[in-house]
């Protein structure tokens, strides 16, 4: 099918995008071209570089940052490492409560912090006494968004740092993020990338507090030239915490983000949770704002009905992208009931 622009191999009814995000043609047919470069020894080490200067630069477009704030890694939780080996002991860090855990885990593996969990929508009104903020812009397990604007106020207010996950976002909803100290996105979602890439904005007052926990060759001055030997050369912008990159991941997010960054995200927007709250209307629910739904159905009736969703937090999660239809809402309707 055709949706913005591009052309997709989707199949009717997929509405997992919140899991795996289906790519449009030019980025699946970049990663078939370099597994058949792969097999056949056409490629060197340094041919990934552009794929990953590309995708870094998109990325860096997407949260309106420049792009030496950004560093580059495979995962969620690996950048987060970052932010959480900078703290000092005994540092307060508060999370929302049920939020995905690769944004907790790390603060709550190290046992000299003090991690508090609350409610997502009295998060603002906790902020004060603590150092560090790190939640989801957009809930993993239902697609509730968080209120920025209180969030910033309050950490702004209080001096406490903040740390956004915007995993469940950027793709679709417009970012207003270039505030926060961190951002970080991992891209095999709502961005079309392959599994393996994901990045971290740092502001600039928060360089100083982020460690480089896994310093490596990518992570120099300059990567081709640091690759053996001390003393220590770390790049002196976000590079310094960049992890090697993942070569297949890269060459498919350099045309997927490229394509991302150049979309109306306004438009893309209103057209997911058009769909999403035309879904709550029809089970006579409040509209959300958001392109995740989260259902109390049996997950084999819509496995049944050829539907593709997800079961998260006790509920079935279906979320909307720029290639479902309202023929994908109708299938939903009809297998629920």
């Amino acid at each position: 099918m055709r949706a913005f622009g591009a052309e997709f191999a989707v199949p009717a009814g997929y509405l997992n995008t919140p899991s795996i995000g289906i790519p449009p043609e030019p980025v699946a047919d970049a990663v078939a071209a370099a597994v058949q470069r792969w097999r056949v020894g056409a490629d060197l080490p340094g041919g990934f570089d552009e794929a990953v200067a590309r995708s870094r630069e998109a990325f860096a477009r997407l949260a309106d940052v420049p792009t030496d704030r950004v560093a580059i890694g495979v995962s969620v939780s690996q950048l987060i490492a970052n932010v959480a080996g900078g703290l000092p002991e005994g540092a307060r860090v508060l999370v929302a409560a049920g939020d995905f855990t690769s944004v907790t885990f790390p603060f709550a593996a190290r046992p000299d912090l003090k991690v508090t969990e609350r409610p997502l929508a009295k998060l603002a009104e906790q902020v004060e006494g603590h150092d560090l903020v790190a939640v989801s812009l957009v809930q993993s397990a239902d697609g509730t968004v968080l209120d920025t604007e209180a969030l910033r106020e309050a950490a702004e207010a209080g001096g406490a740092a903040v740390l956004l996950d915007v995993t469940q976002a950027a793709g679709w909803l417009p970012l207003d993020v270039a505030w926060a100290d961190w951002v970080v996105c991992a891209g095999y979602k709502w961005l079309f990338s392959p599994r393996g890439c994901a990045w971290l904005a740092v502001h600039p007052r928060a360089h100083e507090r982020t460690r480089p926990v896994a310093a490596g060759w990518y992570a120099g001055d300059d990567p081709w030239t640091t690759v053996y030997g001390l003393p220590l050369r770390l790049a002196r912008d976000a590079r310094a915490f960049d992890l090697s990159p993942v070569w297949l991941a890269h060459t498919g997010a350099a045309p997927a983000l490229e394509y991302v960054a150049g979309l109306d995200l306004t438009a893309v927007r209103d057209h997911n949770v058009g769909l999403a709250d035309s879904v709550l209307a029809a089970l006579d629910l409040p509209p959300r704002g958001t392109a995740i739904v989260s259902l109390d159905v049996d997950p084999e009736r819509l496995a049944a009905a050829g539907l593709v969703a997800s079961k998260r937090a006790g509920r079935v999660r279906v979320g909307f992208h720029l290639y479902n239809t309202p023929d994908d809402v109708e299938r939903l309707l009809t297998a629920f009931g």
